[in-house]
């Protein structure tokens, strides 16, 4: 964390100095707005996190509830998103407060007695070292609670607008607040009351029933659901010896568990298997009691039994598996000839079972994606065609997760005597780990995404996937620490340059490489609005090859320690050196003679070039960027 450069702070540095919209911002909602975001579920409040870091744009958030989520369905948290609170600064804290999962028990009919079950395997949860960061269990109302810390202590001071109920909208293609949105006071003096706001862009977060979705004509399509689940959150007392750890569980009487240990050390979660769903009366099931999920749980954890002490919460829902055909309100006949105003995120686009732990993941990967491209358009830092980009790429990734999900789904309603291998389904669990931990999200080319031509000099950070840490040591104070947590959910752009052989002011391509972007006005760092920082849009980092007492800070280019803030101090937190125990060069095969890799704000490597490819990064930047100024050397 950095702070101090704008003067002394005495207080939480995690509470930025009001800017831009956040000084004097109204406590009632304004007619006016950049950005509305309707519905505060994961994706909305991380959208709006995303947002709150932009003091030029208005963004306001409403939510038909009177205040905050007390408790929420959603509580898998995969490594993904762990590395994603990293980036908004709660990773820790959410960690510490969580549970973890390292390992899976997979519990079977005992073959000498069907009535019984028994334990047959165990899987480590990450057994391929897919990530730095841990698999958790919170519950979402915490995740939502972080992420609306975010949003108060930013810039924009950012708090969600409480009582407000989405009725409908219209998108005309005049003025600058072209969508007109009608809501409707859910709560307080004016209950009952419609309210009229107009929005430049507007983002529906509003949930599998999303009226959002309804007013721009797209509609969810796919399988019907066909298998019903009871989940609860409970209190127990049990003599099953695994309660603490998360379990498939298939019983010989039929029926299946999937248990979820929960935060605190005491509660769980159970999806109890309630079998296949009649057709002609889905109402039945949806009746299901509590009284009998516990039941029905008691039945297939034979011989042990569950005493429920106390139920925080529980729901019977039907698996169905439904995706939109587009995420936003451009037709495909429209396509190419206007850019969009209104978007769906997370399950108002798309839905499916709650067992893969992907729900809240992957909506807020949604979130993520979208509003940093709303930010950098509303700035002006990138045209508006750049919004285009968020339908084409997260529609995909959905369509992905329902497929896995489908899978996995399956596998655990089936009945032991279906699988041909007795352990088909542990061995699907670790097989595709990857998937669910969120890192199988690949984006094609495209305006954002550069192509492959020089994927082998960098086969560790894949073009299009998320940028994947590795320990590096920070020159300036000798800090070992990990590459990737440096990067914060900002709006920048990050450009990591990772040196050839030489040592600084040698002459080296690294030292060349730091003059043109300094200095050129091809270079994207041109665009930088005049009296901004020089890494206020673009975050430039160097990885020397040596270790880090080798290097001479003070022979570092300036370009890697640029002057920020009023008193134009030097920022020495760009500038690492090789990690003798785990050289990054070898662990992300970067090939020696100097990589650059750009990585957009979202975390996604955008691009991956040599380092005298100084021609190319301005061609992949420059529909990217407003019209560039002269910078002035400030020498190397």
């Amino acid at each position: 964390m950095q702070f101090h450069h704008h003067g002394y702070v005495s207080g939480d540095p995690r509470i930025q100095p009001p800017a831009g919209v956040g000084i004097n911002r109204p406590a009632e909602l304004p007619d006016e707005v950049d950005v509305l975001i309707v519905g505060s579920g994961p994706a909305g409040m991380l959208a709006a996190a995303q947002l709150s870091q932009f003091p030029g744009v208005t963004t306001r958030m409403v939510e038909r509830r009177p205040g905050r989520l007390a408790i929420g369905q959603a509580d898998g948290i995969q490594a993904r998103s762990v590395e994603t609170f990293q980036a908004f600064g709660f990773a820790e804290r959410i960690i510490a407060e969580a549970y973890r999962i390292t390992e899976m028990a997979f519990w079977k009919p005992d073959p000498e007695d069907h009535s019984r079950i028994i334990r047959t395997a165990r899987a480590v949860d990450d057994e391929m070292g897919i990530s730095e960061f841990p698999h958790l269990i919170v519950n979402q109302a915490r995740v939502l609670d972080y992420f609306a810390e975010v949003m108060a202590n930013s810039p924009t001071r950012m708090v969600p607008d409480y009582g407000f109920e989405f009725r409908s909208l219209e998108v005309t293609d005049e003025g600058e607040y072209p969508v007109t949105v009608t809501l409707l006071h859910t709560a307080g003096p004016n209950q009952g009351q419609e309210r009229i706001v107009r929005a430049k862009y507007v983002i529906g977060a509003d949930g599998a029933r999303s009226k959002v979705r309804e007013s721009i004509g797209c509609h969810l399509a796919g399988d019907q659901a066909n298998h019903a689940w009871g989940v609860m959150d409970a209190l127990a007392v049990t003599d099953f010896p695994d309660i603490r750890t998360k379990c498939a569980i298939q019983s010989g009487s039929g029926g299946s568990i999937l248990l979820i240990p929960r935060e605190g050390g005491y509660l769980f979660r159970m999806y109890v298997d309630l079998g296949e769903v009649d057709p002609e009366n889905k109402g039945a099931v949806r009746n299901t009691t509590i009284e009998e999920i516990i039941a029905k749980a008691n039945a297939i954890l034979h011989p042990y039994t569950l005493d429920v002490r106390n139920v925080a919460w529980h729901s019977v829902y039907e698996v169905g598996h439904r995706l939109t055909d587009r995420f936003d309100d451009v037709l495909p006949e429209q396509r190419g000839t206007r850019t969009p105003r209104v978007f769906i995120t997370g399950d108002a686009c798309h839905t499916h079972s709650a067992k893969a732990g992907q729900g809240m993941n992957v909506s807020m990967q949604d979130g993520f994606n979208l509003a940093w491209k709303l930010g950098h358009v509303l700035e002006g830092r990138s045209p508006e065609s750049l919004l285009s980009t968020y339908s084409a790429e997260r529609q995909v990734v959905a369509k992905d997760l329902i497929e896995f999900d489908k899978v996995w789904s399956t596998l655990m309603a089936k009945k032991p005597e279906e699988f041909e291998d007795p352990s088909e389904l542990e061995d699907f669990y670790v097989r595709t780990a990857e998937f669910p931990a969120g890192f199988m999200t690949e984006y094609a080319p495209s305006m954002l995404i550069g192509a492959p031509e020089h994927q082998g000099l960098a086969t560790g950070f894949t073009i299009g996937k998320r940028f994947k840490s590795a320990p590096v040591v920070r020159v300036g104070d000798t800090n070992p620490m990990q590459l990737g947590h440096h990067a914060r959910a900002d709006g920048r752009w990050r450009i990591y340059v990772f040196a050839d052989g030489a040592l600084p002011r040698t002459g080296s391509a690294t030292d060349r490489f730091a003059e043109w972007i300094a200095t050129s006005p091809d270079s994207p760092l041109a665009a930088t609005p005049e009296g901004s920082d020089a890494d206020a849009w673009f975050d430039v980092k160097v990885i020397y090859q040596q270790p880090h007492t080798a290097i001479d800070i003070g022979a570092v280019p300036a370009a890697f320690k640029p002057e920020v803030g009023p008193f134009r101090l030097t920022d020495y937190e760009k500038v690492y050196a090789t990690d003798q125990n785990a050289d990054i060069f070898v662990q992300r095969g970067l090939d020696r003679g100097g990589v650059v890799v750009v990585v957009r704000p979202d975390q996604y490597v955008a691009n991956v070039l040599p380092l005298t490819a100084t021609e190319e990064l301005a061609e992949f930047f420059a529909p990217l960027l407003p019209v560039r100024r002269p910078l002035v050397s400030k020498g190397a």
